[in-house]
């Protein structure tokens, strides 16, 4: 992916950007049409005691599933989300990210998102997004 005239355009992602210097620097990869990364939630991600806020998890879940385009080179822009959260997640606790795409319709696309824990596997929250295609 080389050849992605879209890489280096989001440095300052507050998902992914390495330059941010309060962003969450998620690093994801695409293989086999599933975009994935992880990230472990630090003391700065609370919402409640050490409960990790609503919406750092949403944040996360939304760029899994950009990535999954804009590392192949695709523009969009988060349309409409839908999340689910299915259990707390707790500072230092890892999560393992994934998306994939669920339908592709003109201009816009439909794609999947988990969060899991990654030991254990346990279902922290999954979203579907639609994506609006530039």
């Amino acid at each position: 992916m080389t050849d992605n005239p879209l890489l280096g355009t989001a440095t300052r992602c507050f998902a992914c950007g390495p330059d941010n210097p309060i962003g969450l620097k998620i690093d994801f990869t695409v293989a086999d049409g599933t975009c994935s990364g992880r990230f472990t939630p630090g003391k700065y991600h609370v919402g409640f005691n050490d409960t990790v806020h609503g919406g750092i998890i949403f944040s996360a879940l939304d760029d899994v599933m950009a990535n999954l385009l804009y590392l192949q080179g695709i523009k969009a822009y988060t349309a409409k989300c839908e999340i689910r959260y299915r259990r707390a997640l707790r500072v230092g606790e890892t999560i393992e990210l994934t998306s994939r795409v669920e339908n592709e319709r003109r201009r816009l696309v439909t794609l999947k998102g988990e969060a899991r824990l990654a030991e254990g596997g346990d279902l922290v929250a999954d979203c579907s997004a639609s994506f609006m295609l530039e």
